[in-house]
């Protein structure tokens, strides 16, 4: 649940905008409010489990998600949905990495790096999916179907909390420590001040609070200063020295990179097809199925091949896929041929990520110790969604000028992504279908440049592979990854 709703509206945000009257900067933050309590408070939702027990919190985070997903289905307007979804992002984030702790305490240690490995990408398959299962529940109705996208979430929890009681034994406290809360509120208001920050550069200047770059100021000395106290935090929420592993780090930018770009390509283009094309959300969903029916069936493949052979070629090939496919999309989008030409292209984008996903949970995990498996895998999933937040604000920002000036100086008042709430004459739509092709193409060409760099980091930074000294053992792990 907690990740596929991060990608769950990606398709359902034309008629989230129709019904609600929202905005693109709406629009972007009932995303972004969800993924960036998600990404900053998912290790601490870790470490809580080590407090108060995995079980408590993975069954509190659950109770959370549900509550706010049957609120979220009820929101009578733009700006509450946005609250609603940062409460449902921080529910997630205690949900999320319980599950984790459940699966490493349930393998032993020579099989759990395996068992980490399969667990992160099920949580890209979960997001890809997402689009999917969006565009299936709209074709059912009218605008209003969107609100099932959140309310269904009710009976699942329900199910996961009678397995969770039922099938997992209460666990104590396995250490008595302080959480990091200094350090959470640091990198929430952080990484929240960036993203608005890049959000802000799309607004007129009429609606500008202050300069963008006050925002994004504010929010970089906000994240320098969590560097700083983790540093000194008798309990840190992230070990920094981590980050000391060329190959750690590496990975973690590759991830940041390539997911920055992958995100903005499936929040967006969804978006655009049904918005500008008039393609029926059954039909678009469509797009996505290859996506996710290429990681379901090659991951384990690739995740093999990365352990007899490294990841560093599997990361590399992956990420140029990704990139040929994004720039394939982007030159071709003026032919609105989605069937015939579009589709191909994102074949290619789920072949790409198919064959990376498991060799970078690979590539983490042999390049921390096996002690902190388990918190290098939640670092690197944090990373990963904090590049979806970055993704959809900046771009986001990118596609709403370049739309603008597309539109120039014409009678069009329908914002980018958004349905007309009247038929336009033609010679409008015409105008506004095309500047809404022209800001995804730009969408699309940033995403394949940065999945190029993606490619040339994953090269770069990942050491040639020796198994016996590289491949990851598994550990003790607990739900923070820390012991």
């Amino acid at each position: 649940m907690g990740f596929i709703d991060g990608s769950v509206v990606s398709l359902a945000m034309p008629a989230i905008r129709a019904d609600l009257g929202a905005s693109l900067v709406d629009a972007q933050w009932i995303n972004n409010g969800y993924m960036l309590f998600l990404s900053a408070l998912v290790l601490l939702g870790g470490a809580a489990g080590d407090v108060y027990g995995v079980r408590n919190i993975f069954a509190g985070g659950i109770a959370v998600f549900m509550a706010t997903s049957l609120l979220c289905a009820l929101a009578p307007d733009g700006s509450t949905l946005i609250i609603l979804r940062a409460a449902q992002g921080m529910g997630a984030a205690f949900m999320v990495p319980g599950s984790l702790a459940i699966i490493a305490k349930a393998y032993p240690p020579a099989e759990r790096g395996r068992a980490i490995g399969i667990w992160a990408a099920a949580s890209s398959l979960t997001t890809a999916m997402g689009p999917f299962v969006g565009g299936l529940v709209l074709s059912f109705g009218a605008d209003w179907m969107w609100r099932v996208i959140f309310a269904i979430n009710v009976p699942i929890g329900l199910v996961a909390l009678i397995m969770l009681f039922s099938r997992v034994p209460a666990d104590r406290p396995s250490v008595a420590r302080k959480l990091d809360g200094p350090g959470a509120i640091l990198v929430t208001a952080g990484l929240g001040l960036v993203a608005w920050g890049l959000t802000a550069f799309g607004l007129p200047q009429d609606q500008r609070q202050m300069p963008p770059a006050v925002w994004l100021g504010a929010g970089i000395l906000l994240l320098t200063v969590f560097i700083f106290w983790e540093r000194r935090a008798r309990v840190p929420m992230v070990k920094l020295d981590l980050f000391r592993s060329r190959a750690f780090s590496g990975a973690n930018l590759y991830t940041l990179i390539l997911f920055l770009a992958f995100s903005a390509v499936l929040f967006f283009l969804p978006m655009t097809v049904v918005s500008a094309w008039h393609v029926p959300e059954w039909q678009a969903s469509l797009l996505f199925l290859p996506l996710s029916l290429l990681i379901g069936g090659l991951s384990g493949y690739a995740g093999k091949l990365a352990d007899l052979h490294g990841p560093r070629f599997l990361l590399t090939a992956g990420a140029l896929l990704v990139s040929i496919s994004f720039a394939g999309v982007a030159a071709t989008m003026p032919l609105r041929m989605m069937w015939s030409v579009t589709l191909p292209f994102l074949v290619v984008m789920g072949l790409g990520m198919a064959i990376l996903v498991s060799p970078l949970s690979t590539a983490v995990m042999a390049a921390a110790p096996d002690a902190d498996s388990g918190l290098a895998s939640g670092i690197n999933n944090a990373v990963a969604r904090a590049g979806g937040l970055l993704a959809v604000a900046a771009l986001g920002a990118v596609a709403g000028i370049v739309y603008s000036n597309a539109i120039g100086e014409s009678s069009v008042t329908v914002e980018f992504g958004a349905l007309p709430r009247q038929p336009l004459e033609p010679a409008m739509e015409a105008v506004r279908a095309k500047a809404a092709t022209q800001a995804f193409q730009a969408i699309a060409v940033i995403s394949s440049v940065f999945c190029l760099g993606a490619a040339i980091v994953g090269w770069i930074t990942q050491p040639a592979w020796n198994h016996a000294a590289n491949a990851p053992k598994g550990g003790p792990v607990d739900s923070s990854g820390t012991n």
